[in-house]
């Protein structure tokens, strides 16, 4: 009887709750059948439309000209006198009569401020606009302006016009070192006055831009964004379209009667005489005997361009001095191994025009070595040029790509806007035996993911075309059309999708990045009359089986640890420097090392570039080096309590010298009344933040961690995350691990410290250590933030719209995601609110540093070359120079005050940072310091994994940490 009774229990049972799951299924769904489920927090599918059309930084060119195809272009050239404006603003505008050269009147403008004209429009219609502009010294950055046309932006693209700075090599010469390598010739700039028609930095547009105006009187106004300019005029007109190529009078030539003939013109890519960028130096190239000049044994300077000659925009300049009028050819000898499946383009002039419009994307297919390219192929184009010299220049070019990689960002761009959405119903871990139906609770989903199929597919369709085959490039594209093929046709599948989904997004980022850059290396530029061919030497299969040998013999020979000049036992004073960084930054160093500290200090520096692991057995083996370069935070300390590292402040000009650094930067590097080390970088964390989302979400910047506690809540329910920074192990073992940047950054805004007492014991264990570790605890075990991910792909699909890392990281995401350019930017970290209502945003700095080894025999001479290298000015040309050979992304975070001032950031973005800077604290090391980071990160887990409370946790884990202490310093006798 009583199990019946059970039985009829369970089945009762049973029935409620199957009841009250479809009543709760009918509710969510809604009456229809249609579902209502919209995530708390987030907005309905048209106002979110809505927010994200507005946050795509106003529409783009291609809109902006949609509809005004039809528009006249009227013969109008209207020139705006840069010194007749009706309003300026800013420090450094100022009007300059007849500068360098320049007959009238100039106005000087500023990296911040803008200046208004007004323009009187005699007929509407579309316009090219153009500035006739100096570029005077700034920091050694492209020049970059806004437009506004009556008080807007036209459109996104207007809103970073760039201007170009002029560089030449400082030397016509190449010099050598006393190993007989041609070194790099350094970098100048060269100014002159330009005239710049205002067109896509990008590169998207192949044409300047049209502006459309109607009749009337109008307001230009140009915003400063980064570095200073003279701008002498402004120009309203129409520029001249290029004919085709069987318009020209080289064309309707067809026999060679009358023309210039044996002529062979041959100039060396390395002796271009202009360039638009730093980055274009010229390059040593040792895999090929195809070059001129060639060694296999040593560093020869014979080419120019390569990887560095990748971003669309940048332009290479040659002189060449023809003997008599008539018609050329003109070829190049070149190496395009750099990417396949799509060809490098260059727009070719000859005294800034382009002869003919195929000129406008000259291609550069894929090869492996190095061949002759002839422009035009077998029918060889003939280029009509007078007796004299005239300027070539190539500029990159994204030619036929261009819409087709456009297109493929702002598909990317719409799928990562799709990913957020579902992000916000199912999480990022959806449970995949639920059915979501994000399909209905996102209206326009699969139309979306239609429309972006069809688009990629047009895309790969095109790049075959183009490539004449298929290809990696091709690939990556169908497979994401693929995918979305698949997630239209099964929508339930979509939530299950989701990481193969993302991780498909994320290639697509990378295939715009890689596809924007095209490389192309040039070793000799040829003009020859039509009736002499290019001579291809060194390319045949025996010179490259010669060229082979030679390499693997000299190898044999070759110390390729050593950089540059190499001391010799008759040289009075010698210093050995480690550097374990890459070896274009030791070039770079070297290079600055023997162009102005030896001759001026007659010090000989021996410039190692080794792995910095074996410096702790190399110094105990008395094999180390006089100073050691680029070395973390703990080193100099725990060099000195072993009597291994020199205190600097035994030199008579030290106090001087660290004037030089913030106080912050000094911090680590103290240690028993002495100093033992000098700081190269210093880097600390700031706030990044996605525009878009917030502004889709509602959202404001947090300024408190109250503001960030609110934030969270909201992010939460729309399956958001926030970034923290990463709580992780050392990569490799017997690394230090150093205080989690967070805990120190809540520490230190408290009040407290990691240490006291003379910092002979830890206070991590003190009210304020217990209740900052508690406070940060919370974050991972309420809030449940990730410990460990990858801050700039989360970042770029909005995943992680918010977070707390490196600072460094705007160089990356600068070149890493060039779709949401301006839907960024990063501010001061939050910060903790005192008692007098002020907020505290101290933040803990990191960096590097060099240092000075006990054994060196010659203090005095590494002591000058530590100041040297440290010094303002040096820093400041290290910065620019290492910016220059590898782009925004090898931005250098120098710890010099005014070495930082002077490197080229965007003026809004640097005042964030310098905000910030002030606020930055220096964590001391002492003896046994190296069980702090390590033991706090053991009391984090122990409290967020192992579920133990957080009082008992940072208690336990600190007495390790005293003990270290106390051991340490019985070990090394200190008090």
């Amino acid at each position: 009887m009583a199990g019946i009774l059970q039985r009829k229990t369970w089945i009762l049972s049973t029935v409620i709750i199957v009841a009250a799951a479809c009543i709760i299924l009918y509710i969510t769904s809604g009456a229809d059948g249609k579902s209502a489920n919209i995530p708390p927090g987030s907005l309905p599918a048209i106002e979110v439309d809505a927010v994200l059309q507005q946050t795509r930084q106003k529409k783009g060119y291609e809109q902006y000209r949609s509809g005004t195809d039809q528009a006249t272009q009227p013969n109008v050239d209207i020139t705006i006198e840069a010194g007749d404006y009706i309003k300026a603003e800013g420090e450094d505008v100022r009007k300059l009569t007849n500068y360098e050269g320049m007959d009238g009147v100039s106005l000087h403008t500023g990296e911040t401020g803008q200046v208004d004209w007004t323009i009187n429009v005699p007929e509407t219609g579309l316009y090219n606009l153009s500035a006739i502009y100096f570029p005077v010294e700034g920091k050694s950055s492209a020049i970059e302006r806004a437009l506004y046309i009556d008080g807007e932006i036209p459109f996104a693209e207007a809103a970073y016009l760039q201007f170009d700075r002029v560089w030449a090599n400082e030397k016509d010469v190449v010099e050598q070192d006393n190993q007989g390598n041609d070194l790099r010739p350094r970098q100048v700039e060269q100014p002159r006055w330009l005239e710049e028609t205002f067109q896509d930095s990008d590169g998207y547009e192949q044409t300047p831009f049209k502006f459309y105006l109607e009749k009337g009187e109008h307001t230009l106004t140009l915003k400063s964004s980064r570095e200073p300019m003279v701008i002498r005029s402004i120009r309203l007109f129409n520029e001249k379209t290029a004919v085709p190529y069987t318009e020209t009078a080289g064309a309707q030539q067809s026999d060679s009667s009358g023309q210039p003939k044996d002529v062979l013109i041959r100039i060396e890519g390395e002796a271009a005489i202009a360039k638009s960028s730093p980055t274009l130096y010229p390059t040593s190239e040792r895999s090929s005997s195809a070059v001129s000049p060639y060694s296999a044994s040593q560093v020869r300077i014979n080419t120019i361009g390569g990887f560095n000659w990748r971003l669309p925009g940048q332009w290479i300049e040659w002189e060449v001095d023809v003997p008599e009028s008539g018609l050329y050819h003109i070829g190049f000898t070149a190496q395009q191994n750099f990417v396949k499946g799509i060809y490098s383009t260059r727009k070719l002039t000859i005294d800034g025009e382009v002869p003919f419009a195929e000129m406008a994307k000259a291609p550069f297919r894929y090869q492996s070595d190095y061949r002759i390219d002839v422009m035009g192929g077998k029918e060889a184009y003939k280029f009509h040029m007078e007796k004299g010299k005239h300027v070539l220049r190539l500029e990159n070019s994204l030619g036929d790509f261009a819409p087709l990689i456009r297109n493929v960002e702002d598909s990317l761009y719409n799928l990562n806007s799709m990913y957020r959405r579902i992000l916000m119903i199912t999480g990022t871990k959806p449970d995949e035996f639920r059915d979501y139906r994000v399909e209905k609770q996102i209206p326009n989903l699969l139309e979306v993911f239609s429309g972006e199929s069809k688009r990629l597919k047009d895309v790969a369709a095109q790049l075959r075309l183009l490539s004449g085959q298929s290809s990696d490039q091709e690939a990556l594209i169908k497979t994401m059309a693929l995918q979305l093929d698949e997630m239209i046709d099964k929508p339930d599948t979509i939530p299950r999708r989701l990481a193969a989904y993302k991780t498909n997004t994320g290639g697509l980022g990378t295939w715009v990045q890689q596809a924007r850059e095209q490389p192309l290396e040039i070793d000799a530029l040829y003009v020859t009359s039509i009736d002499r061919d290019i001579p291809g030497t060194g390319m045949g299969p025996l010179a490259k089986l010669g060229h082979e040998a030679k390499i693997f013999y000299h190898s044999f020979f070759i110390d390729y640890n050593q950089i540059g000049n190499v001391a010799t036992s008759e040289d009075q004073r010698t210093v050995t420097v480690w550097i374990g960084s890459g070896r274009d930054q030791a070039n770079t160093m070297k290079a600055m090392i023997d162009k102005t500290f030896t001759p001026d200090s007659g010090i000989n520096v021996n410039l190692k570039l080794v792995n910095m692991g074996t410096l702790l057995p190399a110094t105990l083996s008395g094999e180390g080096p006089d100073v050691a370069m680029q070395i973390g935070n703990d080193l100099p300390v725990n060099f000195a309590m072993r009597n291994s590292a020199v205190d600097l402040t035994q030199f008579s000009d030290y106090s001087t010298v660290e004037q030089e650094f913030r106080e912050s930067a000094i911090v680590p590097y103290a240690y028993d009344s002495g100093v033992y080390a000098l700081p190269e970088t210093q880097t600390f964390n700031m706030l990044f933040y996605r525009k878009d989302v917030l502004e889709e979400l509602g959202l404001e910047v947090p300024q408190n961690w109250e503001d960030v506690e609110a934030l969270l809540a909201i992010l939460s329910k729309n399956h958001m995350e926030f970034g923290m920074p990463i709580v992780t192990q050392a990569n490799m073992q017997g690394v230090n691990i150093p205080p989690n940047s967070q805990y120190a950054t809540m520490l230190l805004q408290n009040g407290g410290a990691f240490y006291r007492n003379d910092d002979k014991e830890s206070d991590l264990d003190s009210r304020i250590g217990i209740e900052t570790f508690k406070q940060w605890t919370e974050f991972y075990t309420d809030y449940k933030l990730e410990r460990e991910y990858d801050f700039a792909n989360r970042f770029r699909t909005g995943q992680m719209p918010i977070g707390l890392t490196d600072y460094t990281m705007y160089n990356q995401l600068s070149v890493f995601a060039p779709e949401i350019r301006g839907l960024w930017g990063f501010v001061p970290v939050p910060g903790t609110v005192q008692a007098d209502g002020t907020l505290n945003r101290d933040v803990p700095g990191g960096g590097s540093a060099v240092m000075m080894l006990e054994g060196a025999k010659d203090q005095d001479a590494a002591w000058e070359f530590m100041k040297w290298w440290t010094s303002t000015p040096i820093q400041a040309e290290f910065g620019r120079e290492m910016e220059g050979l590898m782009g925004a992304a090898a931005r250098y975070p120098t710890a010099n005050i005014k070495a930082l001032d002077s490197l080229p950031w965007p003026a809004e973005d640097y005042a964030n940072l310098k905000a910030q800077f002030e606020t930055v604290k220096g964590i001391p090391e002492v003896p046994g310091g190296y069980f702090t980071g390590r033991h706090l990160f053991n009391a984090f887990y122990k409290t967020v994994v192992g579920q133990v409370e957080a009082r008992e946790s940072i208690m336990d884990y600190t007495q390790y940490i005293q003990d270290e202490i106390r051991v340490k310093r019985n070990e090394f006798g200190l008090p």
